[in-house]
C-alpha cells in the first residue's frame, strides 16, 4: 500500500527506517525546506546519523516498540502513533503525550519496515478520524466523543502533565499548558472564564 497510496510516504532506507521515518515526518510537520529531499532519500543520512548519535539509541539489532518509546521521550513536542495496518483501530504504539502535533507511522510486518502516513484520513479511506478515540466517522459534526476534558470542557480530553496552569480571570486550573492555551484561544462567546466573569459581574450588579 505504501507504493500505491500518495498519502503514505515510503521510506527508501534499507536500514534505520524508524529514525528515517521520524525525520521525514517531523520535517513535513515543520515545513522544512529539506522535506522533499528527505522523502526521496537525499541529504537525510547525515541527519539520521546525528540523531542516533545524540540520542544514543542502539539500532544495531533493528528497532520498533522499545526504541519508539525512547524516541518518543526525545520528541515530546510531537505525539508518535504507530499503526500495523490501515484501519483506525490498528494502533500498536501510542504514548500519552501532550502535543497537538502528531506523527503517524505505518509498520509493515512482512518487510519489518517503517513508513510515514502523511494523511491519515486518506490512508484509511475515511472522511474523519477522531484523534481522541481513534475511530472513523462520516464527519466531525456527527461524531460525539464519549470522553471530555473536565478543564477545557471539550473533546477529546487533553493529556495532563504534573503542572497545573492557573487562569487568573476566574482562578480556574488546567492540567497542561496545551489545555490552558486551548481555553484561551476559544472565541469570547465560548470562553468559559470570560462567560463566568460576565455572569459574576451581572450578579454583583456591575
Amino acid at each position: 500500500m505504501a507504493h500505491l497510496k500518495r498519502s503514505i510516504v515510503e521510506v527508501q532506507a534499507e536500514e534505520n527506517c524508524l529514525p528515517h521515518a521520524l525525520i521525514i515526518a517531523i520535517s513535513r510537520l515543520e515545513k522544512d525546506a529539506n522535506y522533499n529531499s528527505y522523502r526521496r532519500g537525499c541529504r537525510i543520512r547525515p541527519v539520521v546519523q546525528n540523531l542516533c548519535k545524540t540520542t544514543a539509541i542502539d539500532l544495531s539489532n533493528g528497532a520498533w516498540i522499545p526504541e519508539l518509546v525512547r524516541f518518543q521521550e526525545q520528541f515530546r513536542q510531537n505525539k508518535i502513533v504507530a499503526y500495523h495496518g490501515l484501519s483506525c483501530e490498528d494502533i500498536m504504539f501510542e504514548d500519552q503525550v501532550d502535543s497537538p502535533k502528531r506523527i503517524n507511522l505505518l509498520y509493515a510486518d512482512v518487510e519489518r519496515h517503517c513508513h510515514v502516513i502523511a494523511n491519515l484520513t486518506a490512508a484509511t479511506t475515511r472522511r474523519y478520524v477522531c484523534k481522541g478515540c481513534n475511530k472513523s466517522y462520516t464527519s466531525d459534526v456527527t461524531h460525539v466523543y464519549d470522553q471530555m476534558c473536565s478543564d477545557y470542557i471539550a473533546s477529546p480530553p487533553c493529556a495532563f502533565s504534573h503542572v497545573r496552569i492557573t487562569c487568573t480571570v476566574r482562578n480556574r486550573h488546567f492540567g497542561s499548558r496545551t489545555c490552558y492555551a486551548k481555553h484561551k484561544q476559544r472565541p469570547m462567546n465560548k470562553n468559559l472564564c470570560a462567560n463566568r466573569s460576565d455572569v459574576a459581574q451581572l450578579a454583583d450588579g456591575s
